[in-house]
This record gives structure tokens, sequence and C-alpha cells, in this order.
């Protein structure tokens, strides 16, 4: 018995080269992340200045369809200005944004590590190995504090777990596409 392929499966299991392609551009961006943390580093800070400067247009022209329509449109305008601004900063000192960036991780590890530990101790008296979510709060505190402290190795953290991240996503993409290439030839 051949069982007919639902409509629903057909966009997915048909473009099962679609999900190859991520794997493998997966795969090369952790490779290159991982050979070349530096350039991988400065593409980020590059897109990032990219996107807030976009983004600074786009929230501008909101705003300026929000003042003929009549809608609040202040604030728009304000973030708009402030993302074309932040985004021609990244491009003209990347170096500034990088530190900036490496800091921001560094403060919210320190911010979650806070929050956890609390957390932990108020659940003292309800749960069991409350300790473990302390330990985990103190390890993020050292992070953020380590990180603080030699910002360059931060940085390349940051990289290395990008890296790592997109090699591994993209083996998993790339599986799962040959997969999906598999029943879709076996469920014509």
């Amino acid at each position: 018995m051949t069982m007919a392929m639902p409509q629903v499966t057909q966009p997915l299991t048909g473009n099962w080269w679609a999900l190859a392609l991520r794997g493998v551009l997966g795969i090369l961006l952790g490779l290159v992340a991982l050979t070349r943390p530096g350039m991988t580093l400065a593409a980020i800070i590059l897109l990032l200045g990219a996107y807030m400067f976009v983004d600074g247009v786009v929230a501008i022209l909101a705003s300026l369809r929000g003042m003929r329509t009549g809608d609040r449109w202040g604030w728009m305008l304000v973030e708009g200005i402030i993302g074309i601004v932040a985004g021609i900063i990244v491009f003209r000192t990347p170096a500034t944004a990088a530190i900036v960036l490496v800091w921001l991780v560094a403060f919210w590890a320190i911010m979650h590590g806070a929050a956890e530990i609390g957390a932990g101790i108020r659940l003292r008296k309800i749960i069991e190995k409350e300790w473990l979510l302390i330990l985990a709060g103190v390890l993020s505190v050292v992070l953020g504090i380590l990180i603080l402290m030699q910002p360059g190795l931060g940085l390349m953290l940051l990289v290395t777990w990008i890296g790592v991240y997109a090699l591994f996503a993209g083996i998993v993409t790339l599986m799962l596409s040959f997969r999906v290439r598999k029943w879709s030839h076996e469920h014509p």
C-alpha cells in the first residue's frame, strides 16, 4: 500500500536541498569562525552596524508614515536617529563596538548569575539541590567578571561559541536534509 504524501509535507520534503544548503553554510560559517576568529568578529561587528543603520532608517520611515496618519511617531523618530547614529559609530570605530559588545555580554552574565543565585537562595525552602542553581549563578558571575578583566579573551570566546554552534547546527541540519531526502524518495 502506497501512502499519498500529505500536501503539507510536500514543501518540506521537496526542498530537502535547501536544508542541505543551510547545513553546508552553517558548517562553513563554523569552520571560518573557528579558524579565522578575527575575521569573523569583524564581520559580526559590521553586520551589527549595518543592522542598526537599516533598522534606524526603517524606524524613521515608520515615524514619517505615523506623522501622516496622526499616529504617535516621536519615539519612533528618536529610535531611528539613534539607530542610524549607532550604525555610523560602529562603522567608524569597530573596535569600540567590539568592546561594547563584550561589556554587554559580561554585564548580562553577571546580572543573570546574580538573579540565579537569588532564586536559588529563595528556593532553598521549597526544593532540594537548589545549590545547583546557585552554582550556575556563581559560574555565570565569574564568567562575566573574567570577561570584564580580559575583554579580548571574551571576544574570542564569543566567536568560538558562535563557531561551535554554527558547526554543530550545520551538521545536524545537513543530516536532517539527507533523512528528508530519503523519506521523500520512499514516499513519492
